[in-house]
């Protein structure tokens, strides 16, 4: 069975974020970056089905050069091969990511593909529903629980208030979420191991984002400290202050 997991390089969740001169990215001095954690259950589930089955994961990314220590942290996991569709920069959105990976996967023909729900920066969500458009292959998204027999593929997913029972056929596209598995730890060994694995490398095709940021700014965090008691009055002023400057309603 071939499996392919698409995985990206993300800041980490505990490293603060500035924003850039430029005022349209981050400054990415002295950011510690990591694989998605969406994608390391995306990746477990792919590693389990091979143990269950049998055949080769592979793991690709799109990025600078900096994602080829993501696609090494794939190795430790026991990824057996990796490629990385080289950019110049960070400078792309979900359609150009989707783009690169479909021509990849024209090439290799997996049998089934897997990623993270979305990835932390961004959250966009978007990239599991337009490769499937792309290759016209079915996609469940959002998925906590999964079961492969033959060509049958059974999934749970997450929907707004419960639970959804979805089924297709092989090959499909699913975007893994917190539950699905537990994530191994990497062994001091497999990390060793890792650094020294060869790493496919492909230029990037280019593609005209279909996004275009126009402006980044941190969220205000100061607060007001105002106080207010229980009185009719006072609570239709809570009401005002949120719809007319918090514009929360």
């Amino acid at each position: 069975m071939n499996i392919l997991v698409a995985i990206s390089r993300v800041p980490d969740t505990a490293t603060k974020i500035l924003i850039g001169n430029d005022g349209k990215s981050i400054d990415t001095n002295n950011v510690k970056f990591i694989l998605n954690p969406y994608d390391e259950y995306a990746i477990e589930e792919a590693l389990q089905l091979k143990e269950k089955n049998g055949g080769r994961v592979v793991a690709i990314t799109v990025g600078p050069n900096e994602n080829q220590e993501t696609l090494r942290n794939a190795f430790a996991m026991g990824v057996d091969d990796g490629v990385h569709i080289k950019t110049a920069d960070q400078n792309f959105d979900s359609y150009f990511v989707a783009k690169n990976i479909a021509e990849y996967v024209r090439s290799f023909n997996p049998d089934i593909i897997f990623m993270g729900k979305q990835s932390i920066d961004f959250d966009s969500l978007q990239v599991p529903s337009i490769l499937a458009d792309l290759l016209d292959l079915p996609v469940i998204t959002i998925v906590t629980k999964l079961e492969i027999n033959g060509t049958n593929v059974i999934a749970e997913r997450e929907v707004e208030g419960g639970k959804e029972i979805v089924e297709a056929s092989l090959p499909c596209i699913i975007s893994a979420q917190k539950g699905l598995n537990e994530p191994r730890y990497p062994k001091l060994p497999d990390i060793m191991k890792a650094k020294k694995k060869p790493i496919e490398e492909k230029a990037a095709q280019f593609y005209e984002n279909k996004i275009e940021i126009l402006e980044m700014e941190l969220p205000i965090r100061q607060r007001l400290n105002k106080i207010f008691n229980s009185s009719d009055e006072e609570i239709k002023e809570v009401v005002r202050l949120l719809h007319e400057e918090s514009k929360l309603i």
